[in-house]
C-alpha cells in the first residue's frame, strides 16, 4: 500500500523543524523518565536523536521538573516538547522557559480561563501547541456520544477546541485524535481531517508492548498515511523509546515517504543459519538508524538467503560452512576475519563516506 497525495495543511515550526505544508512526515517520541532527573533525560534524548528522531515531549509533572527545563533545553540536540497534564501554570511556566512547544489536553488542564492563559503563554512565546484530545479523558458532554460513536465524539471534541482557540486568535496548532483502538483512532482522524487544515498528529495511544503495540500503530497509521492524513507520528510502545522510532522510521520509509532511513533486510533464522542474525540485525539497526541515508544493509544467515536473496543490497554480511562473506550489490566482496558485526559497521561507515 503506497501513500496518497498528502493532505494540505497550513505549516507550523516546533523549533527547526517544521510541521505540515510541504515539510516531511516527522518523528516524535518522549523520555520515560520526568525532567527533573536532567541527566537521565538528556541521555535518552541523545538515544533519541543517533535513531533518527526529530521531535521529544518530555513530562513536567511539578516545579522541580520545571526548573530542570532550562537545563534540558540548553543540552539537547532534538527540539523538547513540553508534555503537560493538569496544572495550567506548568505550561505557561514552560512557555517562558523556552520550550519549542506545549502539548496539553484542554479536557484535563482545567476550565476555559486556564486553557487561555497557557495559548496567551505560547503566544507570547512564538511556539506551537499540540491540543491532544484522547478517549479517556473527553468532556463531559461528549460520555454519552462516545459510548455509542467514539471515533464522532473525539472529532467533536477537537473540533470545539479548534473552534474556541482560534476565537482566541492563536493559529499555531497541532491536533491529536488518539484512542487504544486503531480503528477508532483511524476514523476519528478521518473525521476530524476533513472540517480544517491544521497538521495533524498521528498514532495510538497506549498501543502496547514493543511487538502486539507495534502491529495496532501500524495497521492505523498505515491506513491514515495511505489517505495523506498524518503530518507528524508517535509510535507509542512501552518500554525504551528508541523502539518507537525505528518502528516508525521503518514505517515511513516503506510507504515512500521519507527516503533518509536505512533498511534492514534480514533473513528469518532457520536451522541453517551460520551466523547470529537476531542479534547482528538488531544491533546494527539500533547502530545506523539514524544515520540520514536511504541504504539498505543485508544481514543473512546463510548461503541459500545471501547474497543471493538480498541481490539488491548496498551492503551485507551472510554465514556460510566456511565463515562470513562480505557482499555488495549481489557481489561477494571477501571473506570476513574477526567480529562480523564490527566489519559490517566498519563498511558500512565507508559506505556512508562515499555517498
Amino acid at each position: 500500500m503506497s501513500a496518497a497525495a498528502r493532505r494540505k495543511t497550513r505549516q507550523v515550526s516546533c523549533g527547526d523543524v517544521a510541521i505540515g505544508g510541504d515539510a516531511p512526515v516527522s518523528i516524535q517520541s518522549m523520555c520515560t523518565c520526568p525532567a527533573s532527573r536532567t541527566g537521565d533525560t538528556l541521555d535518552e534524548i541523545g538515544a533519541l536523536y543517533r535513531a533518527g528522531c526529530q521531535i521529544v515531549r518530555v513530562a513536567i509533572r511539578d516545579e522541580g521538573d520545571l526548573e530542570a527545563l532550562p537545563a534540558i533545553l540548553g543540552e539537547s540536540r532534538l527540539p523538547v516538547v513540553a508534555d503537560i497534564h493538569f496544572h495550567h501554570t506548568l505550561a505557561v511556566g514552560a512557555a517562558k522557559k523556552g520550550a519549542a512547544g506545549l502539548r496539553i489536553n484542554p479536557g484535563n488542564i482545567g476550565n476555559e480561563e486556564k486553557v487561555r492563559a497557557v495559548i496567551e503563554a505560547a503566544g507570547e512565546a512564538g511556539i506551537p501547541v499540540r491540543v491532544g484530545v484522547n478517549a479517556g479523558s473527553l468532556e463531559k458532554r461528549l460520555k454519552e456520544l462516545a459510548s455509542i460513536e467514539p471515533a464522532r465524539a473525539l472529532s467533536e471534541s477537537a473540533a470545539g477546541y479548534m473552534e474556541m482557540i482560534s476565537g482566541w486568535g492563536f493559529d499555531e496548532m497541532i491536533f491529536s485524535l488518539k484512542s487504544s483502538d486503531p480503528n477508532v483512532t483511524v476514523e476519528a482522524n478521518t473525521l476530524f481531517a476533513g472540517t480544517c487544515d491544521y497538521p495533524i498528529h498521528a498514532g495510538v495511544t497506549e498501543a502496547g508492548p514493543p511487538l502486539s503495540g507495534a502491529a495496532r500503530s501500524v495497521v492505523a497509521l498505515t491506513k491514515l498515511l495511505s489517505m495523506g492524513i498524518g503530518d507528524t507520528i508517535r509510535i507509542s510502545l512501552s518500554g525504551d523509546p528508541v523502539n518507537e522510532v525505528i518502528v516508525a522510521a521503518a514505517l515511513l520509509s516503506s510507504l515512500g515517504l521519507r527516503d533518509d532511513f536505512p533498511r534492514i533486510i534480514s533473513c528469518p533464522t532457520c536451522g541453517r543459519c551460520h551466523l547470529d542474525v537476531d542479534a547482528i540485525a538488531g544491533r546494527l539497526e539500533r547502530e545506523i538508524s539514524g544515520c540520514g541515508a536511504g541504504i539498505s544493509v543485508a544481514v543473512m544467515g546463510c548461503e541459500v538467503n545471501g547474497p543471493g536473496e538480498a541481490r539488491e543490497a548496498d551492503i551485507g554480511i551472510a554465514g556460510s560452512k566456511k565463515g562470513y562473506i562480505l557482499f555488495r550489490k549481489g557481489e561477494i566482496v571477501r571473506t570476513i576475519d574477526g567480529d562480523p558485526l564490527e566489519t559490517l559497521l566498519a563498511e558500512v561507515r565507508t559506505l556512508l563516506d562515499e555517498a
